[in-house]
């Protein structure tokens, strides 16, 4: 005896129910009724509450009631053609409303639908509306022609689940790649040299550039207007590199944005061609304005220990020079110990300044990369 909790869950898993006609299904409906030479044929499926026709020859109607179902019988008889020579001698299908009225189903043929898990999904079957006989080839062939019909509702749902899989995948990486604090693209050239943006994460957001981004994805050239016009023939130049043989792309680049802030970026990007010839890049925006306010700040304090620290620096090792090759008094040591006090003085105030702004800078950055992170 058929479960029918596992029929139903198995007929949901194909998602057919309710769906467009098609063509393929069309066809062994038509070629059915060729073979057997009735003027109705049927892909009729069945669910909980009636009988839903997939494809149709020869009726207007789509569906019925579950009662008045002739393939219902063929739920537990996965492995047998029904066939009813004449509902009209057939106590099973006497009374029913459609053989009592429209369509006036007298002969019936149906061959099951079987799953791979064994569920009978409904029939492919042929009607008449006058008492007929099947042969046993006739029935063969409409064995074969169910076959068919579960072979294309097997690769139709592998398809389906497929897509659903990719779908679900696709979700899945668009949301990984969200929470990447970096700006992730793929950027396309055809073979007519267009350029497209074809990816970009949300990361995109949460800068304002003040550019309208629907155009920015069919014409990435359109960035140019936001780039740093120090940097803009260095980023033209290796746009132009992309398209013919470079295969890694590295650039540091400043952006300025809405508020007239300006933001370096680091690009990487790796190249692969389509067999079209399509050219990809897969690549990364990095916000490295923290990295190079970093570096202006190491470079800044090598410079004042370099330049302001050498003068006093200058001066203690003259004074040195001094005391060692004069004979000293009390006088002259007092004296000189002035002088050594001031240029230790001058030493002291440059050190706490020098650490004050190395310290400020330092507290700065981590007060934004907290901020981010958060």
């Amino acid at each position: 005896m058929t479960d029918k909790k596992d029929r139903l869950k198995d007929l949901e898993a194909y998602y057919i129910m309710d769906t467009l006609p098609e063509e393929d299904l069309n066809e062994l409906a038509e070629i059915a009724s060729a073979i057997c030479e009735t003027p109705i044929s049927l892909i009729s499926l069945l669910d909980d509450s009636r009988q839903w026709f997939k494809a149709v020859k020869g009726l207007k109607v789509r569906e019925t009631p579950i009662e008045q179902a002739f393939c219902k019988f063929t739920l537990d008889h996965p492995e047998e053609v029904l066939v009813v020579e004449d509902s009209w001698l057939d106590e099973r299908f006497k009374d029913n409303a459609l053989v009592v009225g429209d369509p006036n189903i007298r002969f019936y043929a149906g061959a099951p639908l079987v799953t791979p898990l064994g569920n009978v999904l409904g029939t492919l079957c042929i009607i008449d509306r006058k008492p007929r006989h099947i042969s046993e080839h006739q029935k063969k062939a409409l064995q074969l022609l169910a076959k068919k019909v579960m072979d294309f509702l097997n690769s139709r749902k592998l398809t389906i689940e497929q897509a659903k899989t990719i779908k679900f995948n696709a979700k899945r990486l668009q949301r990984l790649t969200d929470q990447v604090p970096a700006i992730i693209f793929q950027y396309e050239i055809a073979t007519n040299l267009q350029q497209s943006i074809t990816f970009v994460n949300e990361e995109i957001n949460n800068i304002d550039l003040n550019i309208n981004f629907q155009d920015v994805w069919t014409d990435p050239r359109l960035l140019l207007k936001v780039i740093h016009e120090d940097d803009v023939e260095a980023i033209k130049n290796s746009l132009y590199n992309l398209s013919k043989y470079t295969s890694v792309w590295q650039e540091e680049f400043r952006i300025i944005d809405a508020n007239h802030k300006i933001i370096w970026f680091k690009g990487v990007a790796k190249r692969e061609v389509r067999n079209d010839r399509t050219i990809v890049w897969y690549g990364i925006l990095q916000d490295i304005s923290i990295q190079k306010e970093y570096e202006q700040t190491i470079e800044q304090i090598s410079f004042d220990i370099s330049h302001v620290l050498r003068k006093p620096i200058c001066t203690m090792l003259g004074l040195t020079q001094l005391i060692k090759n004069e004979e000293m008094n009390a006088q002259s040591l007092k004296d000189y110990s002035k002088y050594i006090e001031l240029v230790s003085t001058e030493l002291d105030i440059f050190t706490k300044k020098l650490y004050d702004t190395y310290h400020n800078k330092k507290k700065r950055i981590h007060t934004i990369l907290n901020t981010e992170n958060t």
